[in-house]
């Protein structure tokens, strides 16, 4: 079992860096040559008189942007920016205001001040699941606010999405592939965490996730004072 656990890790680690890889190349490659062409549309629009060619370039040039702000799409799924520039941390705070920005829904954080060094591959899978559960909320909760929880507890990390929306049906877990939870499933199982998907009281729903981690929070602690 453990053996069989080493592996998957080994694999999700592997393909994360591989996903890395590709989001790099997409940017600086296809992302910098679809922006140079867009200056070089920029510059031509400014010497075409007719109005037929100035109407097809601004077609062109729309669908260039259309194609541009894909790519970034898709380079964000590819691999989280926002968690190699902000943390952990940070990049749920991103989230969240995304979130109000786009739906006006009210986030609640309680996010602990200290995590550690956590391994990559949790930092990436907390991060997700943060994503796509308020990708859930955005679309199918119609939820007015949503708490997030993060932090260590002993050796966990617990991670806990809750809304005051109209709940997850059995109907909705029967179609979970449609909200994305089996994704989630198997990103924090391949980790060895829990998840656990639910009513949030009368209304609403939580999410708890745990992943377990190798050094407590207290011996964490203890070993950063001895540093100092």
């Amino acid at each position: 079992m453990r053996e069989d656990s080493e592996l998957s890790r080994h694999l999700l680690r592997a393909q994360q860096e591989e996903r890395k890889r590709i989001s790099r190349e997409l940017h600086d490659e296809t992302g910098q040559g679809l922006m140079l062409l867009r200056l070089q549309l920029g510059m031509l629009a400014s010497k075409v008189q007719t109005r037929d060619s100035q109407e097809k370039l601004k077609e062109a040039t729309d669908l260039l942007d259309r194609t541009i702000a894909g790519l970034g799409r898709i380079i964000g799924r590819l691999s989280p920016r926002a968690l190699q520039e902000l943390g952990l941390t940070g990049a749920i705070r991103k989230e969240a205001r995304e979130l109000g920005k786009n739906t006006g829904i009210r986030t609640r954080l309680s996010l602990a001040e200290q995590f550690g060094n956590l391994d990559p591959e949790i930092e990436v899978a907390a991060y997700r699941c943060v994503q796509q559960a308020l990708n859930n909320v955005a679309k199918h909760a119609q939820a007015k606010n949503v708490t997030i929880e993060l932090h260590r507890d002993g050796y966990k990390l617990a991670l806990t999405i809750e809304d005051d929306g109209i709940g997850i049906s059995k109907a909705m877990q029967a179609r979970s592939k449609g909200f994305g939870l089996v994704g989630m499933r198997e990103r924090v199982a391949v980790l060895g965490g829990t998840i656990r998907i639910g009513r949030n009281g009368a209304r609403g729903t939580r999410v708890r996730i745990t992943f377990p981690i190798s050094v407590p929070l207290d011996m964490l602690k203890h070993t950063m004072r001895q540093a100092g």
